[in-house]
């Protein structure tokens, strides 16, 4: 008797969660082309289409971030609320809802799982790890929840990502180095926070480049979590065992690369790095001094295209499963001041912050009037 108690109330279960989980709640895979294609750009001729239910607007959309410790990520939450308040964004949100959860995989995943309990439309996210997060893609398709990871993405082809081409990052960083030390030397290779998918790819792409040039180069790494404390430290140090580099590649926290050579009083050397605007600023102040500067730039705005891309995917738009955004480079011929940097600005910020394809042009002070704190 107990027995058939159990199995009638665990039938039900089955019943209401039947009942309360649409049928076609997954995506499904349609044929291309997409929605705005300028901005929306498949990241290659393989890349399969998705095209959600429409959801009733407005919508509830979170971003959940994972580690919060540096200028990037700080910048990246700023430039969400920024973005959020525009008035041609804003009549589409109801409720838009921020929460850093650290480098703990386990913490973000149970806030993924949080927001798409709570009946959120879209989340996009800062993942924590490439891999693990199966449970809450599964739960997000049941659900009818737009899912987006971006910046660092997820191994796997079942959600919408946005990003730029990470490998494509330190491979051109690689023969930027080649090109100018020609002759092989030693290499400083300052990479970013462990265990996520852009310092993983980045640091695949670099190294693979300059092992198939064939010449001498002896590579040192060091982790500098993308923050400029961080990396000046590591560098410092590195610069205290070693002595001297003849090139350098750095994933972030570029401007504290500079500052350790310039303490150490090393002479500056090529260089590519991020696209800080202190770096920038660097790069045209010293360049004749030995700092041949390479910066590509891994925008924070690639935050409002995650969201823009969830907006339209929430409308029933037909959206690429990898959206591909370009990537914006400057270097030490092509800086202009005013134009790719700003030497009027002394705070702290990452300089690429537009995108005219996606209709995304953030000016400093827009983002800057916003703060990083969960809300």
């Amino acid at each position: 008797m107990l027995l058939r108690r159990l199995a009638a109330v665990a039938a039900a279960a089955l019943l209401s969660t039947a009942l309360t989980v649409p049928a076609s709640a997954a995506p499904k895979t349609v044929p291309g082309p997409g929605a705005l294609p300028q901005c929306f750009a498949p990241w290659n001729q393989d890349t399969k289409f998705f095209k959600w239910d429409a959801h009733q607007g407005p919508f509830r959309i979170a971003l959940v971030n994972g580690f919060v410790g540096n200028i990037w990520r700080i910048q990246m939450i700023q430039t969400a609320k920024a973005f959020a308040a525009l008035p041609d964004v804003a009549k589409d949100i109801k409720e838009f809802k921020v929460i850093s959860t650290g480098t703990d995989a386990a913490a973000q995943l149970g806030a993924i799982e949080d927001f798409i309990n709570q009946g959120f439309d879209a989340i996009v996210v800062n993942a924590v790890s490439p891999t693990g997060f199966d449970r809450v893609i599964k739960l997000a398709n049941r659900k009818n929840v737009v899912l987006v990871p971006f910046d660092n993405v997820l191994d796997t082809t079942e959600v919408m990502q946005v990003n730029e081409d990470q490998t494509a990052m330190g491979v051109n960083s690689a023969k930027f180095l080649i090109e100018n030390v020609p002759n092989g030397g030693k290499i400083l290779e300052v990479r970013g926070l462990p265990g996520n998918s852009v310092d993983r790819d980045r640091h695949d792409g670099f190294q693979k480049t300059m092992k198939d040039s064939g010449k001498p180069y002896d590579i040192v790494e060091v982790v500098g979590n993308w923050a400029p404390g961080d990396s000046q430290k590591a560098t410092a140090d590195a610069l205290a065992v070693h002595g001297h580099f003849d090139g350098i590649f750095t994933q972030g926290g570029s401007n504290g690369t500079v500052q350790a050579l310039l303490d150490a009083k090393q002479p500056l050397v090529p260089m590519a790095g991020e696209g800080e605007n202190l770096f920038r600023q660097q790069i045209a102040q010293y360049k004749d001094q030995g700092l041949k500067g390479y910066s590509y730039g891994q925008s924070p705005a690639l935050v409002a295209i995650a969201m823009k891309a969830a907006i339209a995917a929430l409308k029933g738009e037909t959206m690429p499963q990898m959206v591909s955004i370009p990537i914006p480079v400057a270097d030490y011929k092509t800086l202009k001041d005013g134009e790719n940097y700003w030497s009027n600005l002394t705070v702290d910020f990452f300089a690429p912050n537009a995108f005219e394809p996606c209709g995304i042009t953030f000016t400093a002070p827009q983002i800057m009037a916003q703060n990083a704190e969960n809300k």
